[in-house]
């Protein structure tokens, strides 16, 4: 693999990552219209979805860093830390959601993971996938209204945003766009949906990049600098995606994702055909 498509593959992952548009949807279909396209390795793809989440890691910082000054001895609920930001003192109660939204990720995904690995060979479902994240964008950008804080979160949240999660398994099916359109669907704010599917994806991805290294051969020194190319660029990619996601939540919405999805599951299905 060259350096080039190396970055070309991390800016790829690191926007569709975030955007709601599915990123395991893209690669099965760029799959089908460039059939000398070869997947990449197993470590270059844990080594890409890294990048994407330390760019999590990045623009969320303050937010991690409250979650875990809430954990200190001297910090009860994390109100006595001094935090400033979206939660308020409700720090504890925001990581318990989300281990609780992990755990229900991973009994979803490792129960059908088998059944779901299949999917990965038929564009068709792909492209139906696809239509489906649209749809379900468009709903959700029609609920309008203030919606519930970090502070308003609760169990029921956490399980279905936590089994959300896991239907981004579907290849077509967007992570993020799932989780946050299920998270509008329960009347959180829009920020607040993103912010928590966001900080759910950490150790979701997280596990998934042990999960895949473990199987990784050895990687060549002469490859290292396409893999650290590919890392960079996921994680300068995946940042920018956040901001623009961020910023057009409230200004003009999920529409123009769910017409993108729409658009390019029409087309996948159309091209499927031949």
């Amino acid at each position: 693999m060259s350096l080039w498509v190396g970055i070309l593959l991390g800016v790829v992952q690191g926007l569709t990552e975030f955007f709601p548009v599915s990123s395991s949807g893209h690669l099965v279909l760029i799959q089908v219209l460039i059939p000398s396209f070869e997947q990449p390795g197993v470590l270059f793809d844990a080594v890409l979805h890294l990048g994407t989440v330390f760019s999590v890691l990045y623009f969320l910082r303050r937010e991690i860093a409250a979650l875990l000054r809430s954990l200190l001895p001297d910090s009860p609920g994390n109100a006595a830390a001094g935090e400033t930001d979206a939660f308020q003192g409700s720090g504890r109660w925001i990581i318990m959601l989300l281990l609780i939204g992990t755990v229900i990720t991973a009994a979803v995904g490792l129960t059908f993971k088998d059944r779901i690995h299949g999917l990965f060979l038929s564009p068709e479902t792909t492209a139906a996938a696809l239509l489906v994240t649209g749809t379900l964008l468009l709903l959700a950008d029609r609920i309008k209204g203030p919606g519930r804080t970090e502070r308003d979160l609760s169990l029921a949240d956490a399980a279905i945003i936590g089994i959300a999660q896991a239907l981004a398994l579907v290849p077509g099916i967007s992570r993020s766009g799932s989780t946050i359109a299920f998270g509008i669907f329960r009347k959180l704010s829009r920020e607040t949906a993103a912010r928590f599917s966001f900080l759910l994806s950490v150790p979701a991805v997280l596990g998934a990049v042990i999960l895949e290294a473990r199987y990784a051969a050895a990687v060549p020194a002469a490859d290292w600098p396409v893999y650290i190319a590919g890392f960079l660029a996921a994680a300068v990619a995946g940042f920018a995606a956040l901001k623009v996601l961020f910023s057009v939540l409230n200004r003009r919405g999920l529409s123009f994702f769910a017409c993108y999805c729409w658009a390019v599951g029409a087309l996948a299905l159309l091209l499927s055909s031949f």
